[in-house]
């Protein structure tokens, strides 16, 4: 019989939570429709449930069709400015769920521009957060690897800033090249902290187990992330939900591992460990 193991540092982080709670006051309100600004978090099953509920996912094309009045949720990625300016302008009633850590991100991308840095952004050319923080310091370059850096045009000042769960390895690497290409390189880490740690703790696991389950958005950067890293150690199966669940997969192993990106919530954790316990009952 295989034990399950949850990792210690596993699911949801804050600013998750608070879009989510963001969302779910605004519908319990009632009155006039619901809308989120994209995908309110990376999580298929979490914006269908939303959906289901009245939070319809629109893109920012579609801002002025709304009718005025309707409530539009900035998701927790993050936008540009142009996209809340023109939702006011089109006088929608915005609800920014935006994470604090983001909008941190936002802010020294801001600074950094405005005091005559050429920016820099480590993280994955085209994810909405990174789109979001190039919206407020225009010009910037994204660098996904220490090859990227290395082919960036010259300049004489260089200031870095980081999506929230890069690695931060690949941070390290990045900031490397720049040392050794530019005479003055001002770093803002601004790796999430739930990041780390979420990190920090699969590997740990995955190190101790004999196969490992990362539940989470397929589309969640966060949690491929952390599939990637147990997959370097151990067996690993990513799902989105227990019903991709393999038995097969738990053959021969005495402890299976489970973690989950920030953008899982923990009903989703629950429902996969049951199913996992099941299939390890069902075994004996």
């Amino acid at each position: 019989m295989a034990t399950i193991v949850v990792a210690d540092r596993a699911g949801a982080c804050f600013g998750v939570e608070r879009a989510l709670s963001l969302v779910d006051g605004v519908l319990s309100a009632g009155g006039t429709p619901v809308h989120t600004m994209g995908p309110l978090i990376h999580n298929p099953q979490v914006v269908a449930s939303l959906e289901e509920r009245g939070a319809d996912a629109v893109d920012d094309g579609a801002i002025r069709g709304l009718p005025a009045g309707d409530r539009l949720v900035l998701r927790s990625h993050g936008v540009v400015p142009e996209v809340a300016d023109e939702a006011a302008a089109a006088g929608l009633e915005v609800v920014d769920a935006t994470c604090p850590y983001v909008k941190k991100v936002h802010r020294a991308a801001q600074r950094l521009a405005a005091e005559g840095y050429e920016v820099v952004v480590v993280g994955q050319a085209g994810h909405p957060e990174v789109e979001g923080i190039l919206g407020h310091a225009p010009g910037a370059h994204v660098v996904g690897s220490a090859a990227d850096a290395r082919a960036l045009p010259d300049a004489r000042r260089v200031g870095v800033v980081v999506q929230t769960t890069t690695e931060k390895g690949l941070l390290d690497e990045v900031v490397s090249e720049l040392l050794a290409r530019f005479g003055e390189v001002r770093v803002h880490n601004t790796i999430c902290e739930a990041t780390r740690e979420r990190q920090e703790a699969a590997a740990r696991l995955a190190d101790s187990v004999d196969a490992m389950v990362v539940i989470g958005g397929k589309n969640s950067a966060n949690t491929t992330r952390l599939a990637e890293i147990c997959a370097g150690r151990v067996p690993t199966c990513h799902v989105e939900s227990a019903s991709e669940l393999d038995p097969a997969f738990l053959a021969g192993a005495d402890t299976v591992g489970v973690t989950a990106g920030a953008s899982t919530p923990a009903t989703q954790i629950h429902e996969v460990v049951e199913a996992l316990e099941a299939m390890v009952g069902e075994g004996r």
